[in-house]
């Protein structure tokens, strides 16, 4: 059996990453929903998952939302929901099904221009399944509750350990530094109105102060 355990960290900075890996996750039980919405990003697992998940019923319309960032530009040049969408298309999932959102830039962007899709080609959801980054959920419910707050949301993600995301994605230290991103904005948001506001438990803040303080700061908003 290949060892999973990250080999570029310490044991404290694994263990740190743990804490806001699980705070990350809502721990949503999937149901049936009138819509989903896959987040552009770095990660084309998400794009599997999201073709795993329509293959099971759970959602009629799959909408792929992104354009590019400094993170994506070299990996998806023509735009994460461009590749997305054409990645999901090999894997089975019907055309029509789908809906290309390729302008975000942000996450409420991708919720924002997600939603005006849906109006466009005449759906208005009253719910939703979010599909993101294992890490992305919280900060993707929190900030759809405030974009779009009368529709139901549920969040959801590959279900991965961290140490085999780390290990699948192949970097990780970056993973860890936009794991702590993430959380930032998670606790500095709500304040600037981009989401509605979470509750961070004490070993979770503790844990985003112990690796700001190593240096995985690379994708700390300014």
């Amino acid at each position: 059996m290949t060892d999973e355990r990250p080999q570029e960290i310490t044991e404290s900075q694994r263990q740190a990453a743990q804490l806001i890996w699980d705070y990350h996750h809502m721990g949503h039980d999937l149901h049936a929903c009138d819509a989903a919405v896959a987040l552009g990003c770095n990660d084309l697992g998400v794009s599997t998952y999201s073709a795993n998940l329509y293959k099971t019923g759970l959602f009629p319309t799959l909408v792929f939302t992104g354009g590019n960032s400094s993170a994506t530009s070299d990996v998806f040049p023509r735009g994460e929901a461009v590749h997305f969408r054409e990645h999901a298309l090999t894997l089975g999932v019907p055309d029509q099904a789908m809906l290309l959102e390729p302008k975000a830039a942000n996450t409420g962007q991708n919720i924002a221009f997600a939603r005006d899709a849906l109006a466009a080609a005449g759906s208005r959801p009253r719910s939703v399944l979010l599909i993101t980054m294992p890490y992305m959920e919280r900060r993707a419910f929190a900030t759809c509750q405030k974009q779009w707050p009368d529709v139901e949301v549920i969040c959801t993600s590959d279900p991965l350990s961290l140490d085999a995301y780390l290990k699948g994605m192949g970097d990780e230290k970056t993973v860890i530094s936009m794991m702590v991103g993430d959380l930032q904005r998670v606790i500095e948001y709500p304040a600037l109105g981009f989401a509605i506001s979470q509750p961070v438990p004490e070993d979770v803040r503790a844990a985003y102060e112990l690796l700001v303080h190593d240096g995985f700061t690379a994708y700390l908003a300014a």
